[in-house]
This record gives C-alpha cells, sequence and structure tokens, in this order.
C-alpha cells in the first residue's frame, strides 16, 4: 500500500507524462489561452473519473469476470485517438478557435473542445492503471480520489500555461497554431499505434 508521498509522485509522474489529453489541453491552451483552457478542465476531471472511480471500486473482479476488458479500452482508446489525430491534421491554416473553417470534412470539428477533451479522457488508458493500480485502498479510498482529482487539476493547469505561454509569444500565431496542430496530429497517430501494439500485447487470460 503506497503511503502519501508515494502515491502523490506515483500520480504526478503518470498524470505528467505526455499523451492524448496532455495533447489536446495542451493545444486548448494554445487556442484559447489560459481562462478559454481553464474552462475545460473540469471536463477532463470528470472524464478521468468515469473511468477511474468503478475501476476503483470494482475493478478487480471486473477484470477477474472479463479478461478482455483491458484490451478493449485500449484498442477503444487506440481508435479515438486515431479519429483526433485526422480532426487535428485536415484544421486548415487559417482554423479559428470555436469556427468551423470551410473546406473541413463536415465530421471534422474546428478545434479542440470539450467532447474531444472528455472522451479522450474516459478512454485514456492511464485511467487502467490509476483504478486498478495505484488508487484502490480499504482505508483511504475518500482520501486517494480526492488527492488524484486535485493533481488532475494542477496538472491540466501546467499543460494549459505552456499552450497558453506559446500563444502569447511573437511571430505569426496562425501559422504557431496550424503547425502545433500538425505536429500534435503525427503524435496521436504514433500514439495509437502504440495504443493498438499495447492492446494485443495484454494477455487475455
Amino acid at each position: 500500500m503506497a503511503m502519501p508521498l508515494e502515491l502523490t509522485i506515483a500520480i504526478l509522474a503518470l498524470l505528467l507524462t505526455p499523451g492524448p489529453t496532455n495533447t489536446l489541453v495542451l493545444l486548448a491552451g494554445a487556442e484559447r489561452g489560459m481562462r478559454g483552457a481553464m474552462r475545460l478542465i473540469p471536463v477532463e476531471l470528470a472524464g478521468y473519473l468515469l473511468t477511474v472511480v468503478p475501476l476503483t471500486l470494482i475493478g478487480g473482479s471486473l477484470a477477474a469476470a472479463y479478461p478482455g476488458l483491458r484490451t478493449t479500452v485500449v484498442l477503444a482508446a487506440a481508435v479515438w485517438v486515431a479519429v483526433l489525430a485526422l480532426r487535428l491534421w485536415w484544421q486548415p491554416l487559417d482554423a479559428q478557435p470555436l469556427a468551423r473553417p470551410l473546406g473541413t470534412p463536415p465530421f471534422l470539428p474546428a478545434t479542440v473542445g470539450a467532447r474531444a477533451i472528455f472522451v479522450t479522457t474516459a478512454l485514456n488508458p492511464k485511467g487502467l492503471i490509476f483504478g486498478l493500480a495505484l488508487l484502490p485502498s480499504p482505508d483511504r479510498l475518500l482520501g486517494n480520489l480526492g488527492l488524484f482529482a486535485a493533481l488532475v487539476v494542477l496538472v491540466a493547469l501546467f499543460w494549459a500555461a505552456i499552450g497558453a505561454a506559446l500563444r502569447r509569444g511573437g511571430g505569426d500565431k496562425t501559422r504557431l497554431l496550424f503547425l502545433m496542430r500538425r505536429g500534435a496530429a503525427v503524435f496521436l497517430a504514433a500514439m495509437s499505434v502504440l495504443l493498438v501494439l499495447r492492446g494485443f500485447a495484454i494477455p487475455q487470460v
């Protein structure tokens, strides 16, 4: 059973690791500024809690009863992350937040929004580690969940602040956002492939 300091370090290390959710929060900060990105942080927290709380309470028994559950979640995450990569790649150079630019395919949104943050976070494979390994505790469950929620907010603020700082920097901001979206698309595509490989590598027994 991890002590509070050890648990804090473990949660922070995992939350800070670059991944789909952090990538979207970073982009939200760059697109919307700090204030706009902060409005998405409760959405991220809700996405994590939707997955982590049930896993913390009954995840062990579910994993034993349904050996393929972890693989299913990881592969679903891989598909969603691939969709996000396509969405970001299709953003044209002059795409503006909260508006659908001309020429964008109709199924592709114009910017990082609440739905993308929520679904990406709910399917984030990190939730499996939090819910099945780090947070379960018979005598500190509520405290662990409270600590987890606080750290999710803290880390989200960190990534949003980086994005907002990039937004405030000099130079052609339109071009910068375009390059960030393309870079994020490539990163997310690589993450999708990695998740597929991990999904098929998870033992089914």
